[in-house]
């Protein structure tokens, strides 16, 4: 019998998207661009291929949920490089765990966290905390894990960010997990230093466990987001009730190699690495001795950003002053304010041939049926720079 939760959960985004545009043409003679994925096309570092062939011999092995010594001493020195963190903080056999890429460890984290307040005396299942618009995999972990997601609105009123300070006590009482992104997938906004204090302060004092997605932190345009370790580190303590989730995939463009790493609470890296063991998948060691070069190195993450700095440059110059257009300060996504996201993304398909996410099909309504993504249409930098600006031409043209 399936599981009656599936039926609470939103449907997932590109389901959504491929019931409205696959029953529509495209214009005959128009070459499609799809730009409704965040999958980087970048061309991933030559390193890669190079060692996934040198260490081929490794597929026959499995590979320790652990991951290598090397893997993990060499995120902990990207760690302390990337955030200034001390030396003495980062622990890299207790802090660190290898995961096959952000997305899995981020749904499969909620199991290692939730069973463990089910039975808080305050009633109810936990809470589980989710910025909105959102990335539909909090949703899900929270859903299926038995947790109830509370939707925190991250509008332009609030700078894309959720207002800490409006959760009410009886929501932080019984909230057991807060997820996070910065920068935010879709706004692209940054929380600051000051803000993730807050959130940890607010973890601490409540108990709960804040999870920081931190996947587009290498994604910048001016200034490098800070990082919640890093805001631990300001505390002058320890990464207590905080974990944060990274990935190579949008670092060093390589979707397709799976992989990443968590890092924090040495607690919560045993519980989870102890729930991994069970269920989690483990990354390869061919895949883990190129990760471990790919940390190390810096000089092709910084030519990665450059790329999409020439990419918001030329946003900026053809959309500035349409579309409520704002220069994102992370990620390489354009949240642009059309009027009616579905309507739009259905006419530059129709119309254009280029594929784009509503934004509302990445937020939950609230109990007024108003979405906070509906306005809105999230479009993915990941074209070429030709390609880019084709797409963009094509959104002038059709809106």
């Amino acid at each position: 019998m399936l599981n009656p939760r599936l039926s609470s959960l939103t449907a997932y985004p590109f389901d959504r998207l491929r019931a409205l545009l696959d029953p529509v043409a495209p214009p005959v003679g128009v070459e499609p661009i799809v730009l409704s994925v965040g999958e980087p096309r970048h061309a991933p570092p030559p390193l890669v291929r190079e060692i996934l062939s040198e260490q081929a011999d490794l597929w026959g092995r499995y590979p320790p949920i652990e991951g290598t010594a090397a893997f993990r001493e060499a995120v902990a020195d990207w760690l302390r490089r990337r955030y200034g963190l001390p030396a003495k903080l980062v622990v890299a056999n207790d802090q660190i765990l290898p995961v096959a890429g952000s997305r899995e460890a981020l749904y499969l984290v909620a199991a290692a966290v939730l069973p463990r307040t089910l039975s808080r005396p305050l009633g109810g299942a936990p809470l589980v905390l989710v910025p909105n618009p959102f990335y539909q995999v909090y949703q899900g972990a929270a859903v299926m894990h038995g947790g109830e997601p509370v939707y925190l609105d991250a509008s332009r009123r609030t700078g894309f960010l959720p207002d800490l300070d409006a959760i009410d006590e009886a929501t932080l009482a019984r909230a057991a997990l807060m997820y996070l992104c910065s920068p935010a997938n879709p706004q692209g906004a940054v929380a600051d230093l000051g803000y993730l204090r807050r959130a940890i302060g607010l973890a601490r004092e409540h108990g709960f466990v804040l999870v920081v997605d931190e996947c587009y932190a290498e994604i910048f345009d001016r200034e490098p987001p800070p990082g919640a370790l890093q805001a631990c580190a300001s505390l002058g303590g320890d990464f207590a009730n905080v974990i944060v989730f990274h990935s190579l995939s949008k670092r060093s463009s390589v979707p397709g190699l799976r992989s990443g790493f968590v890092a924090g609470d040495p607690a919560l890296i045993a519980a989870f690495r102890r729930l991994r063991s069970f269920g989690g998948a483990s990354v390869g060691l061919p895949i883990l001795a190129a990760s471990t070069a790919l940390w190390r190195d810096d000089a092709h993450v910084e030519a990665n950003r450059r790329l999409y700095r020439d990419k918001l440059d030329l946003a900026q110059s053809l959309l500035d002053g349409r579309f409520g257009f704002y220069r994102p300060a992370g990620g390489f996504f354009l949240w642009l304010e059309v009027g009616d996201g579905e309507r739009a993304a259905l006419a530059l398909w129709r119309e254009a041939a280029l594929r784009v996410l509503p934004g509302a099909y990445l937020a939950q309504a609230d109990e007024n049926d108003v979405n906070p993504g509906a306005p809105y249409i999230r479009m993915a930098l990941i074209d070429s720079l030709a390609g880019t600006e084709d797409a963009l031409r094509r959104v002038l043209n059709v809106l």
